[in-house]
């Protein structure tokens, strides 16, 4: 839910800030599958940033209208990996949180993570990802581009090998 706040200082100058916050929540999947040794798949995302390279991360998207978490991580999954095969490990849940500049707005994102296991490794990229990797654990925490990320397949890899 956007909110907007105003702040106005008055003196021999006025000076007025105008400051937006928009709040997102969107889900993601740690995506993995067990053959000899256990493959988690990465995607690496277009750049919309400062970073011309992109990076590289899960699958995630918006949480829409009448979701639940559940349900924006299978269609995600989909939507960006072609992979319809999955199995949610719903006792695995993480969030993360943090903010972005949007234009002239700050976004105050909020992703939850859940494990997600399939057989399939064919994968079909949507028009956001220019690759993919089934990488296995040290070669994904090397792959993936932001902290939190690698904290959270860190958490990931213990709960699967426990």
């Amino acid at each position: 839910i956007p909110f907007a706040t105003n702040l106005c200082l008055l003196s021999n100058f006025t000076f007025i800030l105008q400051f937006k916050m928009i709040h997102e929540k969107s889900c993601g999947a740690i995506i993995f599958r067990r053959n000899k040794e256990i493959k988690y798949l990465l995607l690496h995302y277009e750049s919309q940033s400062k970073v011309k390279e992109g990076h590289w991360d899960y699958a995630k998207g918006h949480v829409e209208k009448e979701e639940t978490e559940f349900d924006t991580i299978k269609r995600e999954t989909e939507e960006e990996t072609g992979i319809k095969d999955i199995k949610v490990i719903k006792d695995f849940k993480e969030k993360i949180s943090y903010f972005f500049k949007r234009g002239k707005d700050t976004v105050s994102k909020e992703v939850i993570f859940c494990l997600v296991e399939t057989k399939t490794e064919a994968v079909k990229l949507s028009f956001e990802h220019k690759g993919y990797k089934w990488l296995s654990y040290e070669d994904a925490l090397k792959q993936l581009t932001h902290k939190n990320a690698k904290d959270i397949l860190i958490k990931a890899n213990k709960f699967i090998n426990k």
